[in-house]
Formats: C-alpha cells, sequence, structure tokens
C-alpha cells in the first residue's frame, strides 16, 4: 500500500499537492493521489449518465449526484469519484466547498493505487458516517460490486459484470445496463 503523502496533516496541506491530483485526510494524514486513467473515467462517466435521469427529478423521490467532492466525515476529508444525496435530504445544493452533510450513496472506481484505501479504510469511514451505500466500479475486472449498509457494516449484495443488466440498490427505478461501463 502506498505511503501517506503527509503525516499530521491539515486541510492547509492539500494545497502542497499538484493541482492535477486528489488528496484526502484520512485519520490525521494526507493521502494523494494522481488522476485516474481512461478506463476509470469512462465508468464515472457512464454512471453518472445512466442516473440523469434521478438526478434530473427535482422532487422528492430525486437526488443529487456530484462529481470530486469533498465530504467531512468527523476528522476525515474524503473525496468520493461520485456522490449522492437523496432530495429528500438534501432539496437544494449548498454553496460550500465541503459537505458536511453525510451522502445516502458513493461510487468508488477502482484503480490500483486507491483501491486498497477504498476497500478498507474509507469504506470503513462511510459505514461510521452511515452512508446507506457504496459501490465499486472496476475497469480492470469489468465488475460493480454493490454493498449496503446493515448495521454498521456493509453486506455485498450484487456484483454485476460483463454485459449484464440490473437494477442495483438504492437506484432500483434504473436498469443499469453494467457494460457500457467498460466500453472505450
Amino acid at each position: 500500500m502506498p505511503e501517506p503523502w503527509k503525516r499530521n496533516a491539515t486541510y492547509a496541506d492539500l494545497d502542497s499537492i499538484p493541482d492535477t491530483w486528489v488528496g484526502e485526510i484520512i485519520d490525521g494524514d494526507l493521502w494523494a493521489f494522481p488522476r485516474p486513467a481512461s478506463g476509470h473515467a469512462i465508468v464515472l462517466a457512464e454512471i453518472t449518465r445512466q442516473l440523469n435521469p434521478l438526478s434530473d427529478d427535482d422532487g422528492a423521490d430525486g437526488w443529487v449526484i456530484l462529481l470530486d467532492v469533498e465530504v467531512r466525515f468527523g476528522p476525515h476529508l474524503l473525496v468520493p469519484d461520485i456522490t449522492g444525496w437523496r432530495r429528500s435530504r438534501m432539496p437544494k445544493v449548498p454553496d460550500v466547498t465541503v459537505f458536511e452533510l453525510a451522502p445516502d450513496w458513493v461510487l468508488e472506481g477502482m484503480s490500483p493505487s486507491t483501491a486498497r484505501l477504498d476497500r478498507g479504510r474509507k469504506r470503513e469511514i462511510y459505514a461510521q458516517g452511515g452512508v446507506g451505500h457504496v459501490w465499486f466500479g472496476d475497469p480492470a475486472n469489468k465488475t460493480l460490486e454493490v454493498l449496503a449498509l446493515v448495521g454498521r457494516e456493509y453486506k455485498v449484495v450484487a456484483v454485476a459484470g460483463g454485459d449484464e443488466h440490473g437494477r442495483f440498490a438504492p437506484f432500483e427505478s434504473i436498469d443499469f445496463d453494467v457494460g457500457k461501463l467498460w466500453r472505450r
């Protein structure tokens, strides 16, 4: 596993990483990673595209879907690849740099440099913060893994790959074309 960029970091230390990198503060340490490769970006763009009908819904059943935003979980500052809040919890998007309201759903795109941290400590922080669902999109293995928070831990509720279609929590109203996540 890579080492932190800086130990005992503060929010101001985020300015020390290159502009093209993403920085997060986990357990007091600054973790910094370069932007992901194109396969990762395709997964993120396609999931966002398929979720558009829900983010266009301004009613209570709609969602606020945002990419690369900073979310504070107590002392931790995380940057999920995609973050979602039910409109019933966030009727208006606040004009902030850092979101304090825990999301209802996050997606982490898997890349070799971040997968261990995403599946490990960040997943624990999401569970402690009450994030109801976490998805892991893995372009290398062409899989989408769907987790639901049960009690204080996540349970895998679905895994889809290849050209499968499915309806995945918490977005059961959308028939996801998983195969489109891997197209180049």
